[in-house]
């Protein structure tokens, strides 16, 4: 595919843009209707979700900019000497993302917002997170059409094939590499796609049937488990390229840590933490 969808003069409409707008469309969609669920006004999701994509795309192009990923991909030693690229969105410059940088900036965004409203923070939060997963799970396949967020060669009947201009490292076309033209790869962003797309439907079936016993924070601390298991894994074997900590790839130590955390938030929040039972969503 194309990555850009049509061109408008200079300016350039890219595959990869509207699959992470319309992922955080319908996300939205999502947590309005879990709003409703519970008995919350659903038009502070559409008011919150302008300042949670602001955040998060700043945390995620930072995570970016910082980071130093293996395979010659660009990344701070790059940023460091050609900064205008840092802002370049007109040259592709927001191409590179960070989604445990986006994380971050989300959440960031949702504590400015309910702080500004006076709305339970985690309460939100917990609100959100149901289409924070469905929103991944969309956006992931923008690296299919750019060619990007693949695995080692595969044998696999869904490989997927790659271009050679699109090859890094060791999986380069010869002369310059060793793998043929005709190989297959691992679909590494479909793995994450689909571990979120089923991340988002158990957190609406926990909110659904679990309601009158979790607390808030709970949905929370269950994506802070859940999604960095399946990065973990993916991180670890599908991702040649990886920014790495020593031997082990970076976002894979920050699985590691959030995983830990999201354990101790419900032990905390069920064993130590007192709060009233919530009411019963509306069905």
């Amino acid at each position: 595919m194309d990555p850009v969808l049509f061109s408008l003069g200079p300016l350039q409409v890219h595959w990869y843009g509207v699959l992470i707008v319309g992922g955080a469309v319908l996300g939205a969609l999502l947590a309005a209707q879990i709003a409703k669920w519970k008995g919350r006004n659903p038009e502070h999701i559409w008011n919150m979700l302008i300042v949670i994509l602001l955040f998060g795309i700043i945390g995620a192009r930072l995570y970016h900019v910082f980071s130093r990923p293996a395979g010659g991909f660009v990344g701070w030693d790059y940023y460091r000497e050609h900064p205008i690229d840092i802002i370049a969105f007109w040259n592709g410059g927001f191409r590179g993302l960070g989604i445990y940088g986006g994380i971050v900036g989300g959440v960031l965004g949702v504590a400015v917002y309910t702080a500004w409203q006076k709305l339970n923070f985690l309460e939100w939060l917990d609100i959100t997170i149901p289409g924070v997963l469905l929103a991944q799970a969309i956006g992931r396949w923008g690296n299919y059409v750019n060619q990007e967020l693949y695995g080692p060669p595969t044998d696999l009947p869904w490989g997927i094939s790659i271009d050679c201009t699109h090859r890094y490292g060791d999986f380069m076309c010869p002369p310059v590499g060793t793998v043929a033209a005709t190989a297959r790869f691992h679909p590494t962003f479909l793995y994450e796609s689909l571990w979120n797309f089923v991340g988002a439907g158990l957190a609406v079936l926990i909110i659904r049937r679990l309601n009158t016993r979790l607390r808030n924070g709970d949905i929370l601390f269950f994506y802070l488990i859940w999604y960095p298991l399946g990065r973990f894994w993916i991180e670890l074997f599908f991702r040649p390229d990886a920014w790495t900590l020593g031997a082990l790839p970076t976002a894979s130590a920050i699985s590691l840590v959030s995983v830990v955390f999201g354990v101790g938030g419900i032990l905390f929040n069920h064993l130590v933490r007192k709060e009233p039972t919530p009411a019963p969503i509306k069905r």
